[in-house]
């Protein structure tokens, strides 16, 4: 089948096998071109491996560090008549990549939030590592099922108090408009806590503890955003930053466990995800951001942040900040970067948008998600859907 990009709203149906591969090659040559890694962790987990930061932690693991990894994620098989998830693409290229430097990858594709997949995990790990040095927590996902309770909870992307007026942004026409965010409820509030706070990231933590499969010295990682100013009023004052501070309690509740460096949540910076695009005012912030980062030689994606976060901030002696996070988006929260972005913000309209910020990288950074537009993929090629490219 001939393979086209079918977009709605912040979602692409489709995604291209071949082009998948390709950006996973992409980031793998990224990686080996920076060196390796001597003392970086041999046997590595991550949890949400497939896109995004997940993917890329697993790459720079295996292809600067020499790590043997064990991922999760739940993915959408292809069929001969429609494409998978992307991110099961990605997994089968990765590890293709991986076997031929003599790695030996695991992948589990499921409902990383059940308890059977976590008992499923453990018996894997046995066979396979022993023990884990570290694992990578990078998972997003709007709905999540309690394993002990059976109830689902759904996550409310909404301010706290009151509504919010907020500039934000059509991906798809390129129209900037005003739009008002109703406030949550407290029941809203509290399943996006249960969502995207850090519950299940503790509950990982301690059933493998629990079964004995954290090795001396384990260390474990989970990825966050915080942001700038703009994006307050719906990120980091709203119900997601409720969720952010349950997920700093969870990590001070592993590290009372396991030790004072045992557990971290790393602030990274804006990327575009299917995840981030699903929030008013982060796909506009990102469009200003991303120019003026570029302009100013500080851009970065996720492979790039990645493998910066494992070749500077693993170390013992690392800084941390007031809440003993590990922080990444550092670069994008500069002064000169911040200067510049709400310079821009108040002069952005539809006609000014071109000239102010770079949705064209947006829109491309999106699609590439999927596996499309990437150069040396022939998209008019018939195609196999069930077949990633060695």
């Amino acid at each position: 089948m001939i393979i086209e990009p079918r977009v709605r709203g912040f979602i692409c149906t489709t995604a291209h096998p071949e082009g998948c591969a390709r950006n996973v090659h992409e980031q793998i040559e990224y990686v080996l071109k920076q060196g390796t890694l001597a003392q970086s962790p041999k046997r590595v987990a991550v949890l949400g491996c497939s896109t995004g930061y997940g993917l890329a932690s697993r790459i720079v693991a295996t292809f600067a560090g020499g790590a043997d990894t064990i991922g999760v994620s739940l993915e959408r098989e292809p069929t001969a008549t429609r494409t998978g998830s992307a991110g099961w693409y990605n997994n089968r290229a990765f590890e293709i990549e991986a076997r031929k430097i003599g790695r030996a990858p695991v992948t589990l594709e499921g409902d990383a939030f059940s308890n059977e997949l976590k008992d499923a995990f453990i018996e894997r790990v046995r066979e396979k590592f022993g023990q884990l040095d570290l694992l990578v927590y990078s998972m997003a996902a709007p709905v999540r099922t309690d394993p002990d309770t059976g109830v689902t909870y759904r996550s409310a992307i909404k301010p706290l108090g009151a509504p919010v007026e907020i500039k934000t942004l059509n991906t798809e026409s390129g129209e900037v408009y005003e739009t008002v965010i109703a406030p949550a409820t407290e029941d809203e509030a509290t399943a996006t806590v249960a969502v995207m706070g850090g519950d299940d990231w503790k509950r990982w933590i301690d059933r493998l503890a629990d079964a004995g499969v954290l090795a001396p010295g384990f260390r474990t990682l989970n990825y966050t955003y915080i942001g700038s100013e703009l994006t307050w009023p719906i990120y980091w004052k709203g119900t997601l930053g409720r969720a952010k501070v349950d997920l700093d309690r969870k990590a001070d509740e592993i590290r009372s466990r396991l030790g004072r460096d045992s557990a971290r949540v790393v602030a990274l910076k804006a990327v575009v995800t299917q995840a981030s695009s699903a929030i008013p005012v982060v796909p506009l912030y990102g469009t200003v951001l991303f120019k003026v980062m570029k302009q100013l030689g500080l851009h970065e994606g996720c492979i790039e942040q990645i493998d910066r976060l494992f070749r500077t901030r693993l170390g013992p002696d690392a800084d941390v900040d007031d809440a003993l996070r590990l922080r990444l988006d550092d670069w994008e929260l500069s002064d000169g970067v911040q200067k510049e972005v709400l310079r821009r913000w108040p002069l952005l309209t539809t006609e000014t948008l071109g000239e102010l910020a770079d949705l064209p990288e947006y829109k491309s950074q999106f699609l590439r998600l999927f596996g499309f537009g990437l150069d040396g993929v022939d998209y008019a090629k018939d195609v196999d859907p069930r077949v990633v490219p060695g």
